[in-house]
C-alpha cells in the first residue's frame, strides 16, 4: 500500500498516532524506556474532545506514573468523591476510598488543557510531537506487516512498530482489517459548558435518573448525567446514553439534556444564558469492542481499541494505562530484537496483559450494560438501592474500579473474585 512519491521519510523505534491521553502515555513510557519516538497529532494544540474531563483516582495514578505533579499548586482541581442523585431521596456523598493502590482524590480538567499538558510532557521526555500530521494510510511490507505510515502531506513515519491511539473510528485499525464488534456495548454522550457557581464544587455530580419534571417527577428520561466542577467558573454538564436501551438511537440528546437540565436549581445556571459553547457529543466505545489489539505490528490504546468502562463510561484512565503496558510490551520487544521470534512473543503478550487487567472486569460491565438497560431493573436499583448506604459504598468501587490488588476490605476481595472468575471479554 502506498507507491505514490514521497517527499520526506522519517525513521524512528516507534510511531504513536494521536496525541490523547493513551498516545502520549505510551510515548512518554516508551521514551523513558529509551525509544525514539514520533507522535503525531492529526490537530494542533490547543484542541478539544468531547469529554466528561472527570479524572478518577485511577487516572490520578496513572499521571503519578508519568510522573506529572498533580498537586492543587500545580493547576489541577482535585475532587473528593462522587455526589449521587436519584429516586426520592436527598443526593449524597460516596467519598473517594481510601487505598493502598491508589490516591484518595479525584480531578477535572478541560480535555483542551489536559491533552496539550501529556502532550508537551511526552515532548519533555524526549519525543517528537508533531502536530497537524493527518495520517492517512498504513505503509505496509511484503507480508502485510505495517512498517509507518503516510501523513496527508505526503510524509511517510517509519517504524517497526505503530501504536494506532487514533480514537474511536481509527483509521488505521480499519485499514488494517479491524473492525468493531457488534456484540460490545456502545454509548454515545453529549456535553456542553456553563457558567455556574457550581464550579468550585470539591464533589462529581452524577443524576442516575433523569426526570422530565421538578416536582412530580412524572417521566423517567433515558440515560445518566453529570456536573464536573472545572474550578475555573464553568462545570461541565452532560448526559450518557447505552445501546441496551430502547431509546439509543432515536433520541433527540441536546433537546433531552436541555430539557433535563429546564428543571435544575435556578442557582446552579444551568441555562442557556450560562452555556459556553455548543452542546457536543460523541460515541463511547465499551468493553474492548474493537479487537485484537495487536496484529502484525500495530497495537491499538484507548478508543481505538474500545477500552471504556462500561460501568460509567470512563476512558481516559484505561487509555492511560494501556499506554504503559504497550509500552512495556514494544520496548521488550525492541531490546529483543525486531524481527525475531523473540520480539514477537513479547508483542503479543500486550492483549493478553490487556485481558488479564480488564477483560473479566469489562466482561461483568457487559451484563451490567444489558441490566441496566431495562427502566425497570433500574427503578428497582434506585428505589431499593440508593436508600443503602453500605451497598453504594460497595457499588461506588464496583464502577470507578478502585479496589487494591491484594488485601483491602471485603468488598475489595468480592470484586476481586467477580472479576477473577468473569469470562475475560
Amino acid at each position: 500500500m502506498g507507491g505514490a512519491y514521497v517527499t520526506s521519510q522519517i525513521e524512528s523505534d516507534v510511531v504513536v498516532v494521536g496525541a490523547g491521553p493513551g498516545g502520549s502515555a505510551a510515548a512518554t513510557h516508551l521514551a523513558r524506556r529509551g525509544l525514539h519516538v514520533t507522535l503525531l497529532e492529526k490537530a494542533t494544540f490547543p484542541r478539544d474532545k468531547v469529554c466528561g474531563d472527570g479524572l478518577t483516582p485511577r487516572a490520578v495514578k496513572q499521571l503519578i506514573r508519568l510522573g506529572i505533579d498533580v498537586s492543587e499548586e500545580a493547576g489541577w482541581k482535585h475532587t473528593e468523591g462522587l455526589r449521587i442523585h436519584g429516586g426520592r431521596i436527598a443526593p449524597f456523598v460516596l467519598p473517594w476510598p481510601e487505598l493502598a493502590d491508589y490516591p484518595n482524590f479525584g480531578m477535572v480538567c478541560r480535555r483542551t488543557i489536559l491533552d496539550e499538558r501529556l502532550a508537551r510532557h511526552a515532548e519533555s521526555q524526549g519525543v517528537t510531537l508533531v502536530e497537524g500530521a493527518n495520517v492517512t494510510e498504513p505503509i505496509l511490507g511484503p507480508r502485510g506487516r505495517i512498517r509507518g505510515v503516510r501523513t496527508s502531506d505526503d510524509r511517510v513515519y517509519c517504524a517497526p512498530v505503530v501504536v494506532a491511539a487514533d480514537g474511536n473510528s481509527s483509521r488505521l485499525g480499519l485499514a488494517m482489517g479491524l473492525h468493531k464488534r457488534d456484540d460490545r456495548p456502545m454509548g454515545v454522550a453529549v456535553r456542553a459548558y456553563y457558567r455556574s457557581p457550581l464550579s468550585e464544587a470539591p464533589h462529581l455530580e452524577s443524576w442516575l435518573e433523569l426526570w422530565d419534571g421538578a416536582a412530580h417527577q412524572s417521566d423517567l428520561l433515558p440515560g445518566y448525567g453529570w456536573a464536573f466542577p472545572e474550578g475555573d467558573g464553568t462545570v461541565n454538564i452532560g448526559l450518557g446514553m447505552l445501546n441496551s436501551s430502547a431509546a439509543f438511537g432515536h433520541t433527540d440528546y441536546r433537546s433531552l439534556m436541555k430539557r433535563w437540565l429546564f428543571h435544575m436549581p435556578a442557582e446552579w445556571t444551568l441555562d442557556e444564558e450560562h452555556r459556553e459553547g455548543p452542546i457536543r457529543g460523541a460515541a463511547l466505545p465499551m468493553a474492548f469492542n474493537r479487537q485484537p489489539h495487536y496484529l502484525n505490528g500495530l497495537l491499538l490504546v484507548g478508543d481505538s481499541g474500545g477500552m471504556v468502562n462500561p460501568f460509567n463510561g470512563e476512558g481516559i484512565d484505561y487509555a492511560l494505562e494501556a499506554g504503559e503496558m504497550a509500552a512495556d510490551a514494544i520496548a521488550e520487544a525492541h531490546y529483543r530484537g525486531h524481527g525475531t521470534p523473540a520480539a514477537e512473543k513479547a508483542l503479543q503478550g500486550y492483549p493478553r496483559a490487556l485481558q488479564q487487567h480488564f477483560g473479566g472486569y469489562y466482561r461483568l460491565g457487559t451484563i451490567f450494560v444489558r441490566l441496566i438497560g431495562d427502566p425497570r431493573v433500574m427503578k428497582i436499583c434506585t428505589t431499593y438501592g440508593l436508600p443503602r448506604r453500605r451497598l453504594m459504598r460497595f457499588v461506588n468501587k464496583l464502577l470507578a474500579n478502585l479496589t487494591d490488588s491484594k488485601g483491602g476490605d471485603l468488598d475489595d476481595r468480592i470484586i476481586r473474585t467477580l472479576t477473577r472468575i468473569a469470562p475475560s471479554v
